[in-house]
């Protein structure tokens, strides 16, 4: 019995041994370095003494109204750090030696040290030295901003965080020994354990107020985590009061830790409470389905966590809190939900959880600070996982309901874009162009969603040819970028998964081709109305969508004879009618690009022409000659020849012209 005594003993007074055992080694290592640093100002200070001292004995036999002044080209500063200050002198005293104890001998001065300033000198009377308050001051900031040296850290840093950690794995194998052996019944392991750990809050308190702030933060630590243990196998080991009671002692604990991390404004000890806080479902789970208490409690969470944040400024809490509840969300969603549950609740409840961590990012931008990475990665983040929890929750069964919160959201993003203030050093600062993106791509993403087919590529087309208007209209490259690609997307969408035909000219899949063009029109006189806009490599993809014009009419109109001829002729007859009316359609066409580039004098659309031209020779004289019969070979060749010729005819009278007018 008395060694169970001597063993509990010990495990009580080890904790405060190694504390005082950390101090002690952390006050001598703080008590060289000032000594040091003192006895080195003492001693430069001495020699500055002796050089003034030998000064003023050199002009003792001067007026007293004489001063010797600083040398004209160095001014004299306004505020010096060292002031030298002699009184009147007296003429029937002498200047007495200085005593060879009154300071230590003095020490070389460092290489880089500054020099002393010239100040001006009295007499031959005794000096006075006197030091001004903001060197000092100066001093004592460089000793607290001088980095720890590695005996620093690794007495006061990491045997801080071992000493903690071997602490904790003494009590617990002491604990354990102690209950193996049934010398504490559960009440008392319980109670001590919560003894324990509230006496390191206090204990905490009173290391921080003598300095020791990092050491103080591990105890507190320390405690927390023997408070959380000490609760869980209350209510979860040993059943001595229920998950309830103990789930409340969880959220008392998390807002006492709060509390003290807002009172030693500790950010570290305000993520250790956030921590626990997200632990405490978990230690206090009964495996049930509890939908509306979790997610109730990670809004409120999250809410102080929020609030503290916005209080302090500390951007990592956010984050934690955020990731923490989605893990909570996505493992009861793999858990519990069903197609059968309720699913209005958990949109109503993933909703409040994008509204709540979509305010801190909004917060910042209205305030007209400019987004950090952490908002930057929450406000993506909050707004990727709550598209996907709607589409996993609504799709297939509730398109409608899906489409109208998408367009919501569209409108909803536009709206805080045109409220966020405007940053007068840019023409739209960064939270606008995120928050305007977000409102596109909502848009864009409930259009595939209600409509189908031929609509799709119609709703791309037109909101892309939009966007580029009104990108130019704002000034904002981010907006009509966006429309090109929306444009992109639209025509490669048409040319992969192309409407059915129909009636000659007279077909969805000719007025698919039809819109299409026209919305590269309207981007193109968008851009030509703002020529002075356009640079850079955006000239570039305006090139590319004047010749996309031309490449999806003549497309459109291909298709369409090809479909004609073919169901008008029968059998070689029909395929010999295709290639000729392509030949025909593709020189007719090339001729009006040569004629309207000459029009207009577009080098674009004349070598457009040109290139259209060279596909019509390579098809005539590779496939026409071989293929056709006789009769449409003749016909083929001779519109070519003819066509041809005008060309030359008129780019030589082009050449003439040229040369009379030079």
């Amino acid at each position: 019995m008395d060694a169970l005594i001597l063993l509990a003993a010990i495990a009580l007074l080890a904790g405060p041994i190694l504390a005082i055992m950390a101090l002690v080694a952390v006050r001598r290592l703080d008590a060289d370095s000032s000594s040091a640093r003192l006895q080195d100002l003492t001693s430069r200070l001495y020699a500055l003494e002796q050089q003034v001292r030998r000064l003023a004995s050199s002009v003792s036999s001067q007026p007293a109204s004489h001063e010797v002044r600083a040398t004209a080209e160095q001014p004299r500063p306004a505020e010096p750090a060292i002031r030298i200050e002699f009184p009147p002198s007296t003429p029937e005293k002498a200047a007495e030696p200085p005593t060879a104890t009154a300071l230590p001998p003095p020490v070389a001065s460092r290489p880089g040290s500054p020099a002393a300033p010239v100040v001006p000198l009295g007499s031959s009377a005794p000096s006075r030295l006197s030091v001004s308050p903001s060197l000092l001051h100066g001093i004592s900031r460089d000793q607290k901003a001088s980095p720890l040296d590695l005996e620093s850290v690794i007495a006061g840093k990491w045997f801080n965080r071992v000493g903690i950690v071997a602490l904790l794995i003494a009590v617990s194998y002491f604990l354990k020994l102690a209950f193996d052996n049934n010398w504490i019944g559960p009440t008392g392991r319980v109670a001590i354990g919560i003894l324990l750990g509230a006496l390191m809050l206090p204990w905490s308190h009173w290391l921080l107020g003598r300095g020791y702030s990092y050491f103080s933060e591990g105890i507190a630590a320390l405690g927390e985590a023997t408070l959380f243990v000490s609760v869980w196998a209350g209510c979860q080991y040993y059943s001595l009061y229920s998950r309830d009671v103990g789930f409340a002692a969880m959220i008392a604990i998390t807002a006492v830790m709060a509390a003290i991390a807002i009172g030693r404004n500790s950010q570290r000890i305000a993520v250790l409470s956030l921590l626990g806080g997200l632990l405490a479902p978990i230690l206090a789970s009964s495996g049930k389905d509890e939908q509306v208490v979790l997610f109730t409690y990670l809004l409120f969470l999250g809410a102080g966590a929020l609030v503290i944040a916005a209080k302090k400024e500390w951007r990592a809490l956010p984050l934690i809190a955020f990731i923490g509840t989605q893990i909570y969300f996505w493992g009861w969603y793999s858990e519990f939900f069903h197609r059968t549950s309720p699913t209005e609740r958990t949109v109503l409840f993933a909703s409040l959880f994008f509204f709540l961590y979509s305010a801190w990012p909004i917060r910042t931008a209205m305030r007209g600070i400019r987004l950090g990475e952490l908002d930057i990665l929450i406000l993506l983040a909050n707004e990727f996982t709550y598209s996907v929890t709607l589409f996993v929750l609504l799709w297939p069964d509730d398109k409608w309901p899906l489409t109208l919160l998408f367009v919501a959201l569209a409108a909803a993003h536009v709206a805080i874009a045109r409220l966020l203030p405007v940053r007068k050093t840019d023409e739209s600062s960064l939270a606008r162009l995120l928050y305007a993106g977000l409102a596109l791509t909502y848009l864009t993403l409930a259009i595939p969603i209600r409509l189908k087919g031929n609509w799709i590529t119609l709703s791309f087309a037109v909101e892309g040819a939009i966007l580029v208007w009104t990108g130019f209209r704002a000034a904002s490259n981010f907006l009509r970028q966006s429309g090109y690609l929306l444009l992109a997307m639209a025509a490669l969408r048409l040319l992969v998964f192309p409407p059915e035909g129909g009636a000659f000219l007279f077909n969805p899949r000719f007025a698919a081709y039809l819109a299409l063009i026209a919305c590269f029109g309207f981007a193109l006189w968008s851009a030509r109305s703002h020529v002075t806009r356009v640079a850079g490599e955006e000239r570039l993809e305006i090139s590319i969508f004047a010749i996309a014009i031309n490449v999806f009419a003549l497309t459109a109109l291909s298709v369409e004879f090809w479909d004609y001829f073919g169901k008008a002729s029968t059998g070689i007859e029909a395929s010999l009618a295709q290639h000729l009316a392509l030949s025909i359609l593709w020189t007719a066409y090339a001729s009006v690009l040569l004629f309207l580039g000459m029009q207009s004098k577009s080098a674009l659309l004349r070598w457009q022409s040109l290139i259209l031209f060279g596909l019509v020779v390579g098809k005539v004289f590779l496939y026409d000659l071989s293929f056709l019969e006789r009769a449409y070979r003749i016909l083929s060749f001779f519109i070519l020849g003819a066509v041809l010729l005008a060309v030359s005819f008129l780019y030589q009278r082009k050449l003439a012209r040229a040369k009379e007018s030079a």
